[in-house]
């Protein structure tokens, strides 16, 4: 699989960010998997779950990475068409424990030669 330039996407692709921590649950289930898991239910592009190394919200609360826990700020990214972003974090709404979540421009430089057959 290689990597090679392709016209851009068009000028609607955004990127969604999901900011949550490692703590924050669904269920059984930790949620960044969740979301994650939906966005490919939903058939986005893809999704990056990003650990920060240290982070705070809109509480004095710092999250770090602690020796016997997992409190660590994490961001889950998805580019993809503004329309279906938009729809995909809408769905989100029944996961409290998600905190913000922004949608800003992105210019694509290069994806994948797969994406682009996918897309065709």
């Amino acid at each position: 699989m290689t990597i090679q330039e392709t016209q851009p996407m068009p000028s609607a692709s955004k990127l969604l960010r999901i900011y949550t921590d490692e703590a924050a649950y669904f269920g059984d289930r930790k949620a960044f998997e969740v979301v994650a898991m939906r966005a490919r239910e939903a058939g986005l592009a893809g999704a990056t779950v990003l650990q920060a190394l240290i982070g705070f919200g809109h509480t004095p609360h710092l999250h770090t990475r602690h020796l016997l826990d997992d409190d660590q700020s994490v961001v889950i990214e998805i580019v993809d068409a503004e329309d279906k972003l938009r729809s995909f974090a809408a769905s989100l709404s029944d996961m409290p424990d998600l905190a913000l979540i922004t949608l800003e421009a992105v210019e694509i430089l290069r994806r994948p030669a797969y994406v682009q057959e996918l897309r065709s």
